[in-house]
């Protein structure tokens, strides 16, 4: 490990872009001694150092393994380009940076799984690290377990050939409980004795969450559809049911987490306030897999804030979930926690607000601090569209609030909006540029005094959503309706960001796909695909040969309309929500009708209460 240090610091770092995404040594970061360890896991995460280090999601998985005292945790993140290059050349293994070991000589390595245009990034870790790619390949040996989390296990389908086991659901509980057998049984009689597959066994029988795709056997009709998932052992089940901690506590594992060696993309405190959201918009994964919803104590809020500013040094905090503004204790935990910090005034970021949820008082604890920037998601601009996805949002509100953060100082406003959704139309688009243009409006005609920032991405349907079912818009239409924007939006103080229309594409390819799929990611990285999310790397041509070469046309998956009856290559994952759920709301959205929100209206029938034996965590009691 000394001699991998020393080359990686002699040879590499000097000649590297951003060296300290590498060295590892941050303030913060949990080293434990060996002879006190039994069980290692490289928590990897593919994409670059900056990205992997504002994840709340891997800083609480760190700081929660990190607390036992048998096990520890390391980072790794995906080399960039010049690195992967370099470590080759230099014949480095990729390594955890609390130790500089190879992530080879880990127990386990476990892959976060954030979007599917990381998946090419999985492959040049397993690759640099020494691990064969294929579970198969690493049946025989002494390699350590893969396993994978994430939004996109929920579809595991094109990555089932290189995942050994997939973690369906929240980690907090499931991940230390797969430790312990793992560490268990490396210490039995029967390790010595038996192969990988049983221990593999054991775990998709007795830890609810845990999908071992080579534990299955697709079942498909002469035709090739898709029929059933046989499960190939008894007690295996047929449908792996997603797991959920029953109340959310994650602020105290936030308190404290390791401080980046450089500026990383959300370079602040994260506190996570509120897990899964009730308001149902027909096009959120997010919405659908994270129910149901659950607040956290805001006395635990105030408490690791302040402990976090202390510890880290940082000035801002960002009060994080999936829609802020619908925490109950927001305004008085916004407000305290801009005053938690002893050495001077502390900064909030609230990202990506419901507008009709951003009250004066908020407004006002927001213009108090450090004035960032405020992002707020409309994503459509017609009364139609929104009852047809779901979004009850009054446009006339998001003007006047945001009227009134500017007359409260601020400069910059971000806006979210999303083409392409379900039967829309021109007057879908043509709303769409008038709003943008009326927010321009509040700024008057001053130039450079009030700026309008607009993202627009394309609709992706996703796996779980009463929209899993519709096709994407082909890149012409999607092409064309971009232009359109670009033509109707007029004003000198707004910029259109558009989502790069061939990622989306491959995006809604991987997001419905199958296990097929494996064969073409494999293809494509050997062809030099990296970190297909970024713009400057991302290389379609390689994509459209690799689709090629694997015999599969990547447009039956995106773009092609799902039968209603047809088994779904995900559905042998259980999220809690019945697909009859998901099957009205599809229903409803044809007809415009709107679903309430059931934490403020009561129960809509998702199911997932029912299912998977929670209730809804709203203020300090249990609903």
């Amino acid at each position: 490990m000394k001699d991998i240090k020393q080359i990686i610091e002699r040879e590499l770092l000097p000649v590297v872009e951003k060296p300290g995404r590498y060295i590892g040594g941050e303030y913060g970061a949990v080293v434990k001694d060996d002879a006190a360890v039994s069980l290692r896991i490289a928590l990897a995460f593919p994409d670059v150092y900056e990205i992997g280090m504002s994840h709340l999601g891997l800083k609480i998985l760190y700081t929660i393994i990190n607390g036992h005292a048998p096990f520890s945790a390391e980072r790794v993140y995906t080399p960039w380009p010049d690195m992967e290059a370099l470590m080759r050349r230099h014949r480095v293994p990729l390594y955890g940076l609390e130790s500089f070991r190879p992530i080879s000589e880990f127990d386990l390595v476990g892959f976060t799984l954030p979007h599917e245009l990381t998946y090419t990034n999985i492959l040049t870790m397993l690759d640099l690290g020494g691990i064969p790619l294929s579970s198969r390949e690493r049946a025989g040996g002494s390699f350590p377990l893969v396993i994978a989390g994430g939004p996109c296990a929920y579809n595991p389908g094109p990555l089932e050939d290189f995942i050994d086991i997939f973690i369906i659901g929240e980690g907090e509980e499931v991940l230390v409980e797969v430790m312990r057998a793992v560490d268990q049984w490396k210490r039995s009689e029967e390790a010595k004795r038996s192969g990988r597959e049983d221990l593999l066994v054991s775990l998709a029988r007795t830890v609810q969450g845990v999908y071992v795709p080579q534990l299955y056997r697709a079942v498909r009709s002469s035709a090739g559809a898709l029929i059933s998932r046989e499960p190939l052992f008894p007690g295996v089940p047929e449908r792996v049911k997603k797991r959920v901690v029953p109340a959310l506590h994650s602020s105290q594992y936030l308190a404290q987490v390791p401080v980046p060696n450089i500026a990383v993309i959300h370079d602040r405190i994260g506190m996570e306030i509120r897990r899964g959201c009730s308001q149902g918009c027909r096009f959120c994964q997010a919405g659908m897999i994270y129910r149901p919803v659950r607040n956290e104590i805001p006395e635990n809020i105030r408490a690791a804030a302040g402990s976090a500013l202390d510890a880290t040094g940082y000035d801002e905090v960002a009060l994080c979930a999936l829609s802020v503004g619908d925490y109950p204790d927001l305004e008085s935990v916004a407000r305290e926690v801009t005053r938690s910090a002893r050495s001077g005034p502390v900064a909030l970021s609230l990202p990506s607000l419901r507008p009709d949820l951003l009250s004066g008082t908020i407004a006002d604890s927001l213009s108090e601090s450090r004035r960032t920037g405020i992002t707020l998601a409309p994503e459509v601009g017609t009364e139609a569209m929104r009852r047809r996805v779901n979004k009850n949002v009054s446009m006339e509100n998001l003007i006047r609030l945001i009227a009134e953060l500017k007359r409260k100082g601020w400069r910059l406003v971000k806006l979210y909006f999303m083409v392409g959704l379900p039967g829309e139309t021109e007057d879908d688009l043509i709303g769409i540029a008038d709003w943008i243009g009326k927010v321009a409006e509040i700024g008057g005609r001053r130039s450079g005094k009030w700026e309008v920032n607009v993202t627009l991405s394309s609709f992706v349907p996703k796996p779980h959503t009463p929209f899993q079912w519709e096709p994407m818009n082909s890149l012409d239409d999607l092409r064309a309706k971009q232009d359109f924007l670009r033509k109707r939006v007029r004003a000198r103080n707004a910029r259109l960001k558009f989502h790069d229309l061939e990622s989306s594409f491959l995006e809604g390819v991987f997001s419905r796909g199958d296990s097929a799929l494996g064969k073409a990611i494999s293809l494509a990285w050997q062809k030099g695909c990296r970190f297909d999310g970024w713009r400057e790397t991302f290389k379609p041509q390689l994509w459209r040969e690799a689709f090629q070469e694997a015999g599969l046309n990547p447009v039956a998956y995106a773009m092609r309309r799902f039968d209603d009856e047809e088994l779904l290559p995900w559905e042998v994952i259980d999220t809690g929500v019945s697909r009859e759920f998901l099957l009205s709301e599809r229903l409803k959205s044809v007809r415009g009708e709107l679903t309430a929100d059931c934490t403020l209206e009561g129960c809509t029938g998702c199911g997932v209460c029912e299912s998977l034996g929670v209730r809804p965590v709203l203020g300090n009691k249990r609903e």
